[in-house]
């Protein structure tokens, strides 16, 4: 039961992490009637966390079917 715990611990870390770089993303952008071309500061960041995130759901995802 210990190692799902530390699963969902770390899952919260990186999706916070991830919302994170997503906040401070969006921050950068400010509305005009031009047209913005955004270049993402944390790409390659946010991809990793957001597959991390998507590895540890299943991972989760399936202990919990194991217990049914």
């Amino acid at each position: 039961m210990s190692n799902r715990i530390e699963i969902l611990e770390e899952y919260r870390r990186a999706n916070s992490q991830l919302a994170t770089l997503k906040r401070q993303e969006s921050e950068n952008v400010h509305s005009s009637s031009e047209t913005v071309r955004i270049e993402p500061r944390y790409g390659d960041e946010m991809n990793d966390l957001t597959n991390k995130c998507a590895q540890l759901d299943m991972i989760l995802e399936a202990m919990a079917a194991s217990e049914d």
